[in-house]
């Protein structure tokens, strides 16, 4: 595995650290007038979940670890696991729900998701940038209503609630961004 230095850890970069598999969710590079610079970095246990904040001055040498993806098809969600199978394979695996944190309710019946794996470990899953959802509740269109900064509230068919352009009406299928919770587009 490539050793990096620590002032080259991104947000995203799976690392070996302390024995475990740990990703890198927050970086802050700090530069004291007084010292080395080191990078502040916040990590999380891919395996338990579990978060630690680190200091990495940028002459300690860390491993990072490359994780192998695989896109792999959503079957069903039973006892807080879901369950997914390789579409070439037809092999299954499952992972613990609270993986994809809140932007769980944009997983979709048969929808393609990344799985990343660790040898033969699944470790983590990555739902698609873009999703197209139904709004089931908005304010009704006003004509003449024009202002081009102006949204308002809507509820999607999963349950979140997002902002919209006004022209936007109920029953109307819109993309959304599942990593901002923002309106994108229309379907």
């Amino acid at each position: 595995m490539p050793k990096i230095n620590g002032n080259e850890i991104r947000p995203g970069n799976v690392l070996e650290h302390q024995g475990g598999l740990w990703s890198a969710v927050k970086v802050d590079h700090v530069k004291p007038g007084k010292g080395g610079a080191f990078a502040q970095v916040e990590l999380r246990n891919l395996r338990n979940g579990s978060k630690l904040n680190e200091r990495f001055r940028s002459a300690d040498k860390v491993e990072r670890v490359r994780l192998e993806q695989k896109d792999q098809q959503f079957l069903y969600e039973s006892d807080g696991r879901l369950h997914f199978m390789d579409q070439e394979t037809f092999e299954q695996v499952e992972l613990d729900a609270e993986i994809l944190g809140e932007r769980r309710p944009f997983l979709q019946d048969g929808m393609t998701v990344q799985i990343e794996y660790y040898e033969a470990e699944a470790l983590n899953a990555s739902l698609p940038q873009k999703v197209t959802c139904k709004v089931v509740e908005t304010e009704p269109v006003v004509k003449g209503q024009t202002a081009a900064n102006s949204f308002k509230p809507a509820v999607l068919d999963n349950g979140v609630r997002i902002t919209v352009p006004p022209f936007v009406g109920q029953d109307e299928d819109v993309v959304v961004n599942t990593e901002t919770f923002e309106y994108v587009e229309r379907a």
